[in-house]
């Protein structure tokens, strides 16, 4: 289904045309000055020099081949030589009509693509803290956008599960004499204590170091004790992931990449293009165009070992193998941009990933608390995301509770769980990826101004006047929909014809945060028509049940796009 500014931009190229002119700077937007028109269009301005004329004449001429269009109800020029739009009301509503009876409101897939989206990135055999966060809410959606958009798309958590980390945590359970396998809890114990240790006791370091050698070699006693962490380990991952409704089809980690590293290596120096320096094995993938120096992408240190770089280009190497991916997207802290810029390069220059192929850096910024810093504990240490979830579920319970909420103690409970989800990704999600912002549970929580719950209100409001509608014995069979009442409604019906634009951007510019403000919108503009309109007590039976339709067309739309944000509302608040 064609976009409606590509539709009213055709018919503006067409007026342009008849007039004499040419049609190639003519573009219709939405206008700036809504008090004063709805479209507007300034093509008659990038003329003016071509056509040797004052862009008003020119305004003027075209101005006169629109008299007759069915698309506009007014079209006018204005010095110096806009031209203002406003819609016909009887074009948007057959517009709209059209795009509600459409599979995913109008959406077109091009061309199907494989995309793999590469977040979550925990370390296994400790718990998932506020650090986690972002990774996963903002990647989920990404990956959520991506299939909406028609894309065969896969999440990959890419766990760490085959560093320092484990032979450090071998180490300790050895100083320990340790008997048997540990438990979740005392891996959450034994880490910490074992990674400070690491920092002033370089022996207890050397010996994690030759551990964690000897596993990635096929010490079967340690990678016996390795297979029961990530039993564990993935087991409670997915119970957490499951609170935030975030999952993955790939439960892989840099294990997995581990056995691609080796020959991936070797042709990277059968080919030339790696190189030894200072004793490293690296890749030079600076560039001329560089405004700054970016270093060399190493592959093994001096020692032989393996770094993140390798893991991540072998990984790329799988992936490859695997699933032959048309895109990869890396949602990561945005403090590791360097690497990225270094593996990607790395991988085109070495022929890992075809040139075709799309790598991209979601970065993200930090979550902080209300006095700028990264979020922390009361204590001052870093919450676990479980604490986290938590302590935003108890204050909307709490909320609900002071509304005095009509339901049962279970039904309030389910209630709150599902405000505190949309609370939490909202919050977050509201925000562009890339820049930091400060978590504010009070804020985050309010039931008003551009929040999650406020979201959710919205829509419970919908269910409930559709309920009464059905209970009064409406029918919502054979809804024609009538062109807008009040100026209320018609701005409700223009916001939603924004729906399959606002898709298609976000995704390409991987930014869940036009979502929220596109569903921000539509709470705005559907509550200033709830407030101007009385539904349920209207006589006029055509027109009330025109807008029964255009209220179900509104629910599915928010539906929709809280579903590809990761949450969704419950039947009563």
């Amino acid at each position: 289904m064609k976009k409606l500014l590509e539709i009213l931009g055709d018919e503006l190229k067409k007026a342009f045309r008849e007039a004499g002119y040419s049609d190639e700077k003519v573009t219709v937007t939405v206008s700036n000055r809504p008090d004063l028109c709805e479209y507007q269009c300034n093509g008659a301005m990038a003329l003016a020099k071509e056509a040797h004329k004052a862009p008003f004449m020119i305004a003027e001429e075209v101005v006169a081949k629109l008299s007759d269009s069915k698309c506009f109800s007014k079209a006018e020029s204005v010095k110096p030589g806009f031209i203002n739009l406003d819609i016909s009301d009887e074009y948007l509503v057959s517009y709209i009509s059209d795009e509600w009876k459409s599979e995913r409101f109008g959406l077109e897939t091009e061309e199907k693509k494989k995309v793999v989206v590469d977040y979550g990135g925990p370390n296994v055999a400790k718990p998932l803290h506020i650090g986690h966060l972002r990774a996963a809410i903002i990647g989920e959606a990404v990956k959520r956008i991506s299939k909406y958009i028609g894309n065969d798309t896969l999440g990959d958590i890419h766990m760490g599960d085959w560093g320092l980390q484990m032979g450090l945590i071998m180490a300790e359970m050895e100083e320990r004499k340790m008997e048997g396998m540990p438990t979740l809890d005392e891996l959450s114990e034994i880490y910490p204590a074992a990674s400070e240790r690491s920092k002033t006791d370089e022996e207890y370091k050397n010996r994690a170091m030759d551990i964690t050698y000897e596993l990635q070699h096929g010490n079967e006693k340690y990678l016996k004790i390795w297979r029961h962490i990530m039993d564990i380990s993935v087991t409670d991952l997915k119970q957490n992931y499951d609170k935030l409704n975030v999952s993955f089809e790939v439960w892989k980690g840099e294990a997995d990449a581990d056995p691609y590293i080796a020959p991936m290596v070797e042709k990277m120096k059968k080919d030339g293009i790696a190189h030894e320096s200072q004793g490293a094995l690296v890749v030079d993938v600076s560039e001329e165009s560089d405004a700054k120096e970016i270093p060399p992408c190493m592959i093994l240190k001096s020692d032989g070992a393996s770094l993140y770089t390798t893991t991540d280009l072998a990984t790329l190497v799988q992936r490859e193998e695997d699933y032959d991916p048309d895109a990869v997207i890396y949602v990561v802290d945005k403090r590791q941009e360097l690497h990225f810029v270094q593996v990607f390069r790395a991988a085109k220059k070495c022929g890992i990933v075809p040139d075709t192929t799309k790598l991209s850096f979601l970065g993200f910024g930090t979550m902080n608390g209300k006095d700028g810093k990264p979020f922390k504990t009361r204590s001052g240490g870093v919450m676990r995301l479980e604490s986290l979830l938590n302590e935003v579920y108890e204050k909307c319970l709490e909320r609900m509770r002071e509304n005095g909420a009509e339901m049962s103690e279970s039904e309030l409970k389910d209630t709150a769980g599902k405000i505190a989800l949309a609370a939490i990704k909202y919050g977050d999600l509201s925000n562009e990826a890339r820049k930091d912002y400060v978590f504010d549970i009070d804020k985050f929580t309010s039931f008003e101004g551009n929040t999650g719950p406020y979201i959710l209100y919205t829509m419970v409001r919908i269910k409930s006047i559709l309920r009464k509608y059905r209970e009064n014995g409406g029918s919502t069979d054979d809804i024609t929909m009538l062109p807008p009442a009040n100026a209320e409604e018609k701005s409700l019906m223009m916001t939603l014809t924004g729906f399959v634009p606002m898709i298609e951007g976000s995704f390409r510019d991987l930014a869940p945060h036009r979502i929220c403000a596109y569903i921000y919108q539509i709470a705005n503009d559907f509550n200033k028509f709830y407030h101007a309109t009385k539904i349920i007590t209207e006589e006029d039976r055509s027109r009330q049940k025109s807008w029964i339709g255009l209220l179900m067309f509104t629910l599915e739309v928010l539906e929709t796009c809280t579903d590809l944000l990761g949450f969704d509302a419950p039947e009563m608040m």
